[in-house]
Formats: C-alpha cells, structure tokens, sequence
C-alpha cells in the first residue's frame, strides 16, 4: 500500500460520491470516483487502489453483483454501502465477500473509520499469502495454493475461494487446533465489532465446510466448540 491509501468511489449519485471523494482527500486519502460497474472496470484497469467504496443501488450491474465478481477475484477490500433499512443486501453482501458495510445515510466520520480500519486488517490478513507467494500450504485432504488461492485435493478437483473465504482459511491455518471465537474471527477477517445477533461467520464457515468437508453437517476439519468458537482441526504444513 502507498504512503496515503487510494480509494475507489463507486456511486451513481453524483453529489454522493463527489461529496465523498472531497472528505476523503480532506482525510488524508487519495479518492477517484466511478458512476457505475463500467466505469469501475475502466477506473481498475488503469490505476492501482488499495479498496473500493461499492454502493449496493446501481443501474446496470448492481452492487452485491460487482462485489461477488470482484471478490471471487480476490482482487482488494470492499466496504459496501446499503439503503437504511437494507439488511437483506447487508447480510448478502458480508456473505459474497464484502469486508464490511455502512448504511445510508452515515456520517463522514464513521466512513473513514470503517475505510481505516479495513484497511488496517487488509495489511495483517494479508502478509500470510504474500509471505508464502507461490507456494502450498497442506492440511487434512487439501493443498491451499496462496497464490492462486485454490483448493486442491489428492483427487485433482480444484475450488475456488471468494475473497472472504481465503481470509477466514489462512486465519483458522496461521492457528491450526486453537479455539477462535466468532468475535475473535470477525475481527482478524474484517476488523470490525460483532452487531447483536451477527451471523456473519456462522454463515461463512458454513459455506466454507460445504466446500471442503465430506460431510458438512458432521465436521471434522473445521470444527464447533460449544461455548468457545470454531477451531481447524486438522494439523497443517507447508510444501515444498
């Protein structure tokens, strides 16, 4: 990341996201606005950003559909904005990826604060893939590959993982039989506190046994502590 952060406004509202990008700057951030998904697209082709501000209501491609695609890619954090009262749209964007959401209308303040924050736990998260670029982590039946962030196994068949899911496997692998709670995984994953009745990391690592468990409904890989959290068990190694 460079020394003042670079963040991508994505906003059909003129006013809104002109009015953003002008606090941003003001807050010690470099800020470039886009009006809709192909303007987007055109904005990323050709300049670096270090996390997209994604409004969820926009013509064309919408919001939550952007999201998916961008964070099948893995490609950067995405903070998403919803509609007062858009808890549906909330709950789906958290579960294709988002990193975290700020509903309409918010105050300025707060929005610098989510974008700090992610941003923040962008650089911890991260530094596990980097650190092991190009190689293979193995556990239980499967071989992680952090560069491409694809699933193997002895098999041959290959998974892909959205960006929220490559986060929350390198967390539960850098504490393989450690016992996270859903606070403590939320957290590391995208830096932000738990709302009552949250249910962001249950349906995570539900999604994420669905692809790596032979029977989701009995566990064995990533596993429920009563009480406690989720814990990977499972012993891990890196591959040569």
């Amino acid at each position: 990341m460079s020394e003042l952060p670079h963040i991508l406004v994505v906003d059909d509202h003129r006013e809104i996201r002109e009015a953003m990008t002008r606090y941003l700057k003001k807050n010690g951030m470099r800020a470039t606005s886009a009006r809709d998904a192909v303007d987007m697209d055109a904005k990323l082709a050709n300049g670096r950003y270090d996390l997209i501000v994604l409004d969820v209501m926009m013509p064309g491609e919408d919001g939550l559909s952007v999201c998916r695609r961008l964070s099948a890619s893995g490609s950067m954090p995405i903070l998403m904005l919803t509609a007062l009262g858009g808890e549906t749209d909330r709950i789906v964007g958290l579960e294709i990826g988002a990193d975290d959401y700020l509903s309409k209308p918010f105050n300025p303040r707060e929005l610098v604060a989510r974008i700090k924050s992610i941003l923040r736990r962008s650089t911890k998260v991260e530094p596990f893939a980097g650190k092991l670029s190009g190689r293979r982590i193995a556990f239980a039946d499967w071989i992680l590959d952090t560069d491409s962030r694809v699933l193997s196994n002895a098999e041959g068949m290959q998974i892909d993982l959205t960006g929220s899911e490559f986060k929350l496997l390198t967390i539960l692998l850098e504490h393989p039989r450690f016992v996270l709670s859903r606070d403590q995984l939320l957290d590391l994953s995208t830096g932000r506190a738990p709302s009552v009745f949250d249910r962001t990391i249950d349906n995570q690592i539900s999604r994420l046994r669905r692809k790596i468990e032979l029977d989701p409904s009995r566990p064995r890989i990533v596993t429920t502590v009563r009480g406690g959290g989720y814990c990977l068990a499972a012993d891990v190694r890196e591959l040569s």
